[in-house]
């Protein structure tokens, strides 16, 4: 594992690697320990996509030691939370997604809901995700206009990621799809759908 790690404050380790396979084995592997009681005490555990942001550390130099050494299994094989996503594949950029990966818009959605996907990381709006599972071979562009408003729940993919918009909102990713799941409710706790390290798996219903 190539780490890279850097003192934030006085309580916090900004955790640099060299990819985003490499930033999903540590956040698991944190996870894992924290849950077995072998992790230093954290207040939090950020994911981004080539970092890890630990904060509320008693001694940060100590555990930037300790990470150099790990050696992590893949983010897949580690237990985590899964949730079910019902989406109809209507998006208006779905017909255009298709052309990019050379099949039929239909191909297209079956071949995005047979993807098992994983939260890498949250950002962009409350509760918004970035899931991977599609990989470079299936990166899109996102549009050239972006939209000045994009519907909540709108499936969206962007780069090697796919999202769900939480609330309406402008952005610039191809939209290929609707959910109608609440992915952000200030009255649910938590109030995210989707956290990092959460599987993902679509389910395509008739619109």
């Amino acid at each position: 594992m190539s780490v890279r790690t850097v003192p934030v404050g006085d309580h916090a380790l900004l955790v640099e690697l060299a990819d985003g396979e490499q930033t999903a084995a540590l956040h698991a592997e944190l996870l894992r320990r924290r849950e077995a009681g072998t992790l230093p005490a954290v207040a939090e555990i950020v994911p981004a996509e080539r970092t890890v942001l630990l904060d509320g550390l008693d001694d940060p130099a100590r555990l930037a030691a300790e990470v150099a050494g790990w050696r992590l299994a893949a983010a897949d094989t580690v237990a985590a939370a899964s949730v079910d996503l019902p989406v109809r594949y209507d998006g208006p950029d779905l017909a255009d997604v298709a052309e990019m990966w050379g099949v039929e818009p239909a191909e297209a959605a079956r071949m995005h809901a047979a993807t098992p996907f994983r939260v890498a990381f949250c950002g962009f709006s409350p509760g918004f995700g970035y899931l991977t599972g599609l990989g470079e071979r299936y990166a899109v562009r996102r549009r050239a206009t972006p939209r000045t408003s994009v519907p909540a729940g709108s499936v969206a993919v962007a780069g090697p990621y796919t999202g769900v918009y939480p609330r309406s909102s402008p952005g610039g990713w191809q939209l290929i799809g609707t959910t109608d799941a609440a992915l952000w409710d200030p009255e649910r706790e938590p109030p995210a759908l989707l956290a990092p390290g959460t599987r993902v798996r679509f389910v395509a219903v008739d619109a």
